[in-house]
């Protein structure tokens, strides 16, 4: 193992300055990285290597007042922007939906001017799905926090269980979150508590006990699509699920702003929960329970625009009946 660590240092050497080297070494420690060969970790260290130019190449846009958000390093260094949303993503998208309602917007309603759901207790705490990917599970967020407005009662609700065990219409690390997660739980009559069926970060065999049912659905709402006014009108009843396009490589480093990217598409691959949104002069979606923990984006919370034509596809949402 000596000779190894060593051997990974001389390889190492010719390929990064003392100060690279000493941040990769600081990067590795923080965030406990360990790789399996020499050559993956020189493979690694390129990547990092090049990541930091990419970061200071946008910050530099911000500095201009090109674009309206700020990058830094995080514990994604070492991914490239193919397979950050790789191991990262894992919202599916299929042509049928079975909705109990549609949630539409009408010109003359009067909402809320800003909304954050996090005051009220109601916004979840920001947890690290891993390698598995299981986003579009954030419907656990929803459907907790539903139940929490409508009782005063807050369960935390199990993500592993739909992993496990709503095979139908998701594959385990991915799904649909009306679809694979609302319908699993009403079919189910019920999802289990998370203390009695923990988070393991994969697949596994579904191990379903009925007295540890913690909550349950009726089905669902889908907010209409593509309306980001019924979206708002949505987030003002509570928490909710949505839909975003989470490819982007400046998203894999984002710390701060008000997220707005132009090369966004609506070919959604990452499920989140929007808790709240800011006032129209402030213009953005308030998102947390992007599961990729809280040292990314702003303590696991991303600002992303509102009113910019659907940005990154967000205005696909859905709540759970309860």
């Amino acid at each position: 193992m000596k000779f190894l660590t060593l051997l990974a240092w001389v390889v190492a050497d010719g390929v990064a300055s003392p100060s690279r080297r000493q941040q990769w070494g600081d990067f590795k420690a923080e965030h406990g990285r360990r790789y399996a060969s020499v050559q993956e970790e020189r493979y690694r260290l390129s990547v990092f290597e090049q990541n930091p130019q990419f970061i200071d190449d946008d910050n530099a846009r911000f500095e201009n007042g090109d674009v309206t958000f700020m990058l830094e390093m995080n514990q994604f260094g070492d991914m490239t922007s193919e397979v950050f949303p790789a191991t990262r993503n894992g919202f599916l998208t299929f042509p049928s939906r079975r909705r109990e309602g549609i949630l539409g917007a009408q010109a003359d309603e009067t909402l809320p001017l800003q909304v954050d759901w996090r005051t009220k207790g109601a916004a979840p705490p920001v947890k690290d799905q891993k390698q598995c990917g299981p986003c579009w599970a954030s419907t656990t967020g929803s459907l907790d926090r539903q139940h929490f407005l409508k009782d005063g009662k807050l369960v935390r609700l199990s993500q592993q269980n739909p992993v496990d065990c709503s095979k139908f219409a998701n594959m385990g690390c991915g799904g649909l979150m009306d679809q694979a997660a609302f319908h699993y739980i009403k079919a189910n009559k019920g999802i289990v508590t998370g203390d009695s069926y923990p988070y393991e970060a994969q697949d596994g065999q579904c191990r379903f006990d009925a007295t540890n049912v913690g909550a349950t659905d009726t089905g669902c709402v889908a907010v209409e699509h593509g309306s980001e006014s019924a979206v708002k009108k949505a987030v003002a009843i509570g928490p909710i699920s949505v839909a975003i396009d989470a490819s982007q490589p400046t998203l894999q480093f984002y710390p701060n702003g008000v997220y707005y990217e132009e090369y966004c598409s609506t070919m959604l691959d990452h499920g989140v929960l929007a808790v709240g949104y800011g006032a129209p002069e402030k213009g953005y979606w308030l998102v947390p329970k992007n599961s990729w923990n809280t040292s990314w984006g702003n303590k696991g919370y991303i600002q992303m625009s509102l009113d910019k034509n659907n940005n990154c596809g967000i205005a696909q949402a859905s709540y759970p009946h309860v």
